[in-house]
């Protein structure tokens, strides 16, 4: 079963969704991410599948963001 987990974060546009893609993209386990760049929190939405947490809050803040779970 898919676990997915929502954090806020401060990736704002699509450079920075840019900027953030290959940090994540390293990160096994993840069968999708986006982040809502309208919504005022940032959320990023991640599907897992195999994934932890501390994953995706060390992939994300070694792209140089804030990140924290919701």
């Amino acid at each position: 079963m898919k676990n997915e987990l929502k954090f806020k974060t401060n990736i704002d546009c699509g450079g920075c969704v840019k900027a953030v893609t290959p940090f994540l993209s390293k990160v096994e386990g993840i069968s999708k991410w986006q982040v809502d760049t309208s919504n005022p929190d940032k959320i990023l939405s991640v599907q897992l599948d195999g994934a932890t947490e501390e994953d995706i809050l060390s992939a994300v803040k070694k792209a140089g963001f804030s990140i924290e779970k919701i």
